[in-house]
């Protein structure tokens, strides 16, 4: 599309606004001055991957970082030696962008940097999902400029993900950047000095654990993670903790099913979708089935099952199925557990939860699940069956065989009487398995009952654990 002059001095003057390591050599100290999410040294490899030809597809849930993210990798390749001035940040959203693509948008580029050659470059598109087609133009960019990179990044994540799967295959490398992890959350708010590095022996072997010095601080700080905890944003400000259902509901809710999923899906009837989210998130760990969830709605169940599949595409939820206590011989459930990928997307919606509030165990559970959530590639269950329930279960990858079990409580009781974890011990009785893990409010410990051993550790500890050894787990799988 050919500029006008004064609209391509208007452009031009926007690149360079946008751009000041063109000028100084350094990122705005904006977001130079923010902390790195532990992500960031999963992501930065990716960006600086030059021997394959690929664009790097950054997608999440809205305000999660990925801007910031974005920033934080320009700096990275400019302390690494790359010359700012081949390095572009192009935010799509900006309405004096509009229509122009991508390969135009390179070209405006390297004019206004008055770097001409377009190899060595990397380019960095943000809010992607803003131009239409916006994976033909990308897959045209890799394709033509093979010594440059292209990295885009988009809040639409349902979007992104479909048209990345459908066009980009063999082009794209996907890189999801999930909600903040208890671990995060800690190390963001430069609170490592909670954690001590400790060991545990699981199947016979010692395995990386961590601990706590301070368990009544650290269980503090896990209720106002599960309160206001999923947005870097949210955790440094009182303003918007203090009205979270402003902040976090309309810029991340509601945009996500007012306007994203209506688009990409062609829903018609948003008030449908918004009612069944609600339901969701306030009875976030409860079991569902779609007969239930049609009945109390009024909404035909292949209409609920679709919105189920919209909403765990965009990442606010996560279905998580069923299996018996002798799961071989079970067959596929009516019946499923929808939990929140991130359990402060409840306190938006209603209220943040205190410590004696009924539904914190609930939420307890549901921050447990949501750490194991960031690991793609691991399935896990629940078990229930006439006489009992475990709350989350491992199967072997190739089989029906259970590798694990874990009882997830915010209660001491049970590290006074594990005997009354009738459901677990039968669980492991009829899987035979010889260990399970139960966690508290604050004890820590090893009960030894009919032969079987059970490791109490505080529900923090073990949220804290998951989250750092899946890090750990990602920068090894890499």
């Amino acid at each position: 599309m050919p500029l006008l002059p004064n609209f391509l001095e208007q452009v031009t003057d926007r690149l360079k606004f946008e751009n000041p390591w063109w000028v100084n050599g350094e990122v705005d100290t904006y977001y130079g001055g923010m902390q790195r999410r532990l992500y960031f040294d999963l992501f930065a490899p990716i960006v600086t991957e030059s021997s394959i030809n690929r664009a790097v597809v950054l997608m999440g849930p809205r305000r999660v970082g990925k801007t910031v993210m974005m920033h934080h990798a320009i700096q990275h390749l400019i302390d690494k030696g790359t010359d700012p001035l081949k390095i572009a940040y192009i935010s799509i959203e900006t309405p004096i962008y509009n229509k122009i693509g991508l390969e135009q948008l390179f070209s405006l580029c390297r004019n206004s940097s008055n770097q001409t050659n377009p190899k060595g470059w990397y380019v960095f598109f943000d809010e992607i999902q803003y131009l239409k087609d916006w994976e033909v133009h990308l897959k045209s960019l890799v394709d033509s400029y093979p010594h440059s990179k292209f990295i885009v990044s988009g809040s639409a994540a349902a979007a992104l993900k479909l048209k990345s799967n459908e066009s980009g295959a063999g082009r794209f490398t996907d890189f999801l950047l999930p909600p903040l992890t208890f671990n995060e959350y800690l190390h963001l708010k430069q609170l490592d000095r909670l954690i001590i590095e400790s060991k545990l022996e699981w199947k016979g072997s010692l395995t990386q654990f961590f601990d706590t010095n301070n368990i009544h601080e650290l269980n503090k700080q896990f209720i106002d993670y599960i309160n206001f905890g999923g947005y870097p944003e949210v955790i440094f400000s009182e303003k918007i903790q203090s009205n979270p259902g402003r902040y976090i509901r309309a810029d991340i809710i509601d945009k996500v099913l007012l306007r994203d999923l209506p688009s990409l899906y062609g829903i018609r009837d948003v008030q449908e979708l918004n009612s069944l989210f609600t339901s969701i998130a306030f009875n976030s760990g409860a079991e569902f089935s779609l007969e239930e969830l049609s009945k109390h709605s009024g909404v035909q169940k292949n209409t609920i099952k679709r919105y189920i599949e919209y909403l765990e595409a965009a990442f606010l939820i996560k279905v998580v199925h069923k299996i018996s206590n002798k799961p071989k011989h079970f067959k596929r459930a009516t019946q499923f557990k929808i939990y929140l990928t991130n359990p402060s997307l409840r306190s938006a919606l209603f209220s943040p939860l205190t410590v004696h509030d009924p539904m914190l165990g609930n939420m307890i559970e549901t921050a447990v699940y949501s750490q194991w959530m960031h690991r793609e590639w691991l399935t896990v269950y629940y078990a229930r069956w006439q006489k009992g329930e475990v709350d989350m279960v491992k199967l072997e990858d190739n089989g029906f065989q259970p590798q694990w079990a874990l009882e997830i409580k915010w209660s001491n009781q049970y590290f006074e009487k594990p005997g009354d974890l009738k459901s677990l011990i039968q669980y492991l009785n009829d899987n035979e398995l010889n260990t399970a893990m139960v966690t508290t409010i604050d004890k820590s410990g090893i009960k030894n009952i009919h032969d079987k051993k059970l490791i109490f550790v505080p529900a923090a500890v073990y949220a804290y654990t998951v989250g750092r050894n899946t890090i750990l787990q990602k920068q090894n799988r890499k």
